[in-house]
């Protein structure tokens, strides 16, 4: 039995939780690899999970909890473990001060300034990333070749199904998700359907932005008059947001803040998805999502998502421009989708509904003949790792 300690927090509300969450579950009870999270797993972390599951993966989160907290009571402060250590790293690349039999850095980044790395990564045996587009950028940078292994769907969550015919039929809704910032694109998504809607009244945006950091959202405005901001409850005002760029307010639903297993029910009732990211280190969860429930997504072709998005899955967003980060981030790779493109593809989902539809479909068709599930991603994730440990 192998020993694998993922450092970062499972979740189910954000990336990095939802890959620790579907990679734990699919390992707590292998026979030749165990699961151990870097953070104290809370009840909260797994809301919604279903019972069988629950039952399924329980105890292996109670040996994680036990391990973590007798490590972090040693008295001597020692920081090497014995298990193969698998580090989450950002565009910081600030490294863990815990060591592990084996060292992998998993490397999940947009900024594409990478004159740093190489010294901050020479303490890892491998490089692990999402994206083809961060695997070539990091050899650039340290002449190293990094394992890609393409993050996934729970395709038994999220699949086709009838609308509830609880929404209103004659409502053509968009979806967009993903946490509120400047290289998601979510003031294309506002300009793109503050048009879109004057042409079409019967549309409705439907909005999934929040995250477990809200004021890491806050004051952010792209290409908008006004900027984003934190309401008296601390989270995201999203009606204001919208209201003060000019768009009629009972036009956007907020949902809120919403467990990833409620995701489903959602973007089945949505008649296409809008992700206009100007950069995505892996391959955008939103995305996967909606194309696994067989919704016809528009999306940018940039960056990781080419990994992901081809002409015939897609509704796909060519025109992609040069691009300056207003946070002084690099943006080798990166891509501003055009406004216009934007209105046409919402254009063409509206007036062609069954062809759209029929892209949806192919979408989902694509997932699972290409592996892009969380069961997949967990099996080659082990045959890796074991394979260098």
């Amino acid at each position: 039995m192998t020993d694998v300690f993922l450092n970062w927090q499972l979740g189910n509300t954000f990336g990095w939780g939802i890959l620790g969450l579907n990679v734990f579950s699919h390992w707590a009870n292998d026979p030749d690899i165990r699961p151990l999270m870097g953070r104290p797993i809370a009840d909260g972390d797994v809301a919604m999970m279903d019972p069988l599951r629950w039952r399924r993966v329980h105890e292996a989160m109670t040996y994680s909890n036990e391990f973590l907290a007798a490590l972090d009571a040693n008295a001597d402060g020692r920081t090497n473990i014995d298990a193969v250590f698998v580090d989450s790293l950002g565009n910081a690349f600030a490294p863990s001060d815990r060591y592990g039999t084996r060292n992998i850095a998993r490397c999940i980044f947009e900024n594409t300034d990478l004159s740093f790395v190489r010294a901050a990564l020479s303490r890892y045996d491998a490089l692990l990333v999402a994206s083809a587009w961060n695997a070539r950028l990091l050899e650039q940078a340290t002449g190293r070749q990094a394992k890609v292994i393409f993050e996934g769907v729970d395709t038994s969550l999220f699949c086709p199904a009838p609308k509830s015919g609880i929404m209103d039929r004659d409502t053509f809704h968009v979806f967009s998700g993903g946490k509120v910032e400047f290289r998601k694109g979510h003031d294309l998504v506002l300009l793109a359907f503050k048009r879109f809607h004057e042409r079409h009244g019967d549309s409705v945006l439907v909005t999934a932005w929040h995250s477990p950091w809200p004021q890491l959202s806050a004051g952010f405005r792209g290409r908008l008059a006004s900027a984003l901001e934190l309401g008296a409850d601390g989270a995201l005002d999203i009606g204001k947001w919208v209201s003060q760029n000019g768009i009629d307010p009972q036009s956007v639903i907020d949902i809120g803040f919403v467990p990833n297993a409620l995701m489903p029910s959602v973007l089945r009732e949505m008649d296409v998805a809008l992700q206009p990211s100007r950069a995505e280190a892996c391959t955008s969860l939103p995305v996967k999502e909606a194309m696994a429930c067989g919704v016809p997504v528009i999306a940018a072709m940039n960056t990781g998502m080419l990994d992901l998005l081809n002409d015939e899955n897609c509704i796909p967003l060519k025109a992609q421009a040069r691009i300056t980060d207003p946070d002084g981030a690099s943006t080798e790779g990166w891509g501003e989708s055009d406004v216009d493109e934007i209105v046409a593809a919402l254009e063409f989902a509206y007036e062609r509904r069954e062809q759209a539809r029929q892209i949806g479909m192919r979408s989902r068709e694509w997932l699972l003949e290409h592996g892009r599930t969380w069961q997949s991603h967990a099996a080659e994730l082990k045959r890796w790792v074991l394979s260098i440990s």
